[in-house]
């Protein structure tokens, strides 16, 4: 769906909260000069979340096994305090994140995220599963650190894009994620993978 499709269903449903009606691509810093960032806000067919300033970052110090079904949560370690301007994934690291945005997906519509070029051409690659209709929350990120080196992610800087695709009311699913009471329904924080008893 185009930009002015977002814009609408933002200003009717708060699709998107925050929600920048523009692209993003420059911040003003306390000297009054500016910055280049990794651009978020609406693009002409979709939205570029920003990651929030909270990450889960994979290791294997402790000689684990990464079980979807059985967790475990020393796999990882949390960096959630005091992250100013990036975080570091380490050399063919893994790390889960979250979006600064919030967001709240109209029945009609199912929505695809993708990595951001700018990180895709430095070997950091980033998934998002689908998001479903009537799902809502933030977005749990994945990203994968491809290469031998240490990366940079910054926070509160584009980190996906959400391309939007909708059908007409004829088209409208008969089970949408809120009616099966999806697991990761308005999950709040990074949520870690679990199976439903």
């Amino acid at each position: 769906m185009s930009d002015g499709w977002l814009i609408k269903q933002y200003q009717e449903n708060q699709i998107i909260e925050p929600f920048a009606d523009k692209k993003i691509s420059s911040k003003i810093l306390p000297d009054g000069s500016s910055s280049g960032i990794v651009s978020y806000g609406v693009s002409s067919y979709g939205y570029d979340a920003r990651v929030a300033n909270e990450f889960k970052i994979f290791t294997n110090l402790n000689c684990g096994i990464v079980d979807p079904k059985n967790f475990d949560e020393k796999n990882y370690f949390d960096i959630v305090e005091n992250v100013k301007d990036y975080v570091l994934i380490p050399p063919n690291g893994f790390a889960l994140a979250r979006t600064v945005e919030r967001f709240k997906i109209p029945r009609n519509t199912i929505v695809i995220c993708l990595g951001k070029s700018t990180y895709a051409r430095c070997g950091i690659i980033i998934n998002v599963t689908p998001l479903e209709p009537e799902w809502e929350g933030y977005i749990t990120i994945e990203i994968s650190n491809t290469t031998p080196l240490p990366a940079k992610i910054y926070v509160n800087e584009g980190i996906c894009q959400c391309i939007f695709i909708s059908c007409s009311k004829d088209g409208e699913c008969i089970n949408s994620y809120a009616d099966q009471t999806g697991k990761y329904m308005n999950q709040v924080g990074i949520v870690l993978p679990y199976v439903k008893p």
